[in-house]
């Protein structure tokens, strides 16, 4: 019986192990639509484009929406040329289980950029605030700041995630061959050794 084939990476076969198969998302009622562009080999191969790609539009679509970002990655991946089993599992940085630690944190980076605090004054918003409405005035403000927040965190990580995974592939390939460069010299040096004697 044949090995599985194996990847260039330890790193791509743990994800091809734990992300949906092609025929398994062809199946999918809200991909069929799209099934023909999306069931595209080059989109589905791990390369040093398609990696860095496919973990910024995870990242990406992870934070600029709560629920259905699997699907708004995946379709992102097509136009560019991402690899779509990364970018599915990368949304899962944001999950049900995340999801108030990354709601805390999306509000204090809007804040922080926003410095809401700070300009929030003025008599208007002071006449609005001392009434009954005050309190929907504060969640207005409030979920504001934090979708601000969300914008903010998935367009810096996802430009983040880019960088350093691509240099994470390039370190790894380039460990990997430097290994199979070193398994080559042995074999040659024993084949050479063998030969003299």
């Amino acid at each position: 019986m044949m090995a599985a084939k194996r990847s260039k990476t330890w790193l791509a076969d743990l994800i091809r192990k734990h992300t949906p198969t092609r025929d398994e998302m062809a199946r999918n009622k809200y991909l069929r639509p799209i099934a023909h562009r999306f069931l595209s080999p080059e989109l589905w191969r791990f390369t040093r484009r398609s990696v860095p790609r496919g973990v910024a539009l995870g990242l990406f679509a992870g934070f600029i929406i709560p629920v259905g970002q699997i699907f708004l990655a995946a379709f992102l991946a097509l136009p560019a040329r991402a690899n779509v089993p990364l970018a599915a599992l990368v949304t899962f940085i944001t999950n049900p289980f995340t999801y108030a630690f990354w709601v805390v944190a999306a509000n204090r980076v809007g804040a922080f950029v926003l410095k809401v605090d700070s300009f929030a004054g003025g008599m208007a918003n002071d006449e609005l605030a001392s009434g009954r409405w005050s309190w929907v005035i504060e969640a207005f403000e409030v979920a504001g700041v934090t979708a601000f927040g969300f914008l903010v965190m998935a367009i810096v990580s996802s430009a983040a995630g880019y960088v350093a995974s691509s240099f994470i592939w390039r370190f790894m390939v380039a460990r990997k061959r430097s290994k199979r460069l070193k398994r080559l010299e042995r074999r040659l040096d024993e084949r050479l050794g063998t030969s003299k004697g």
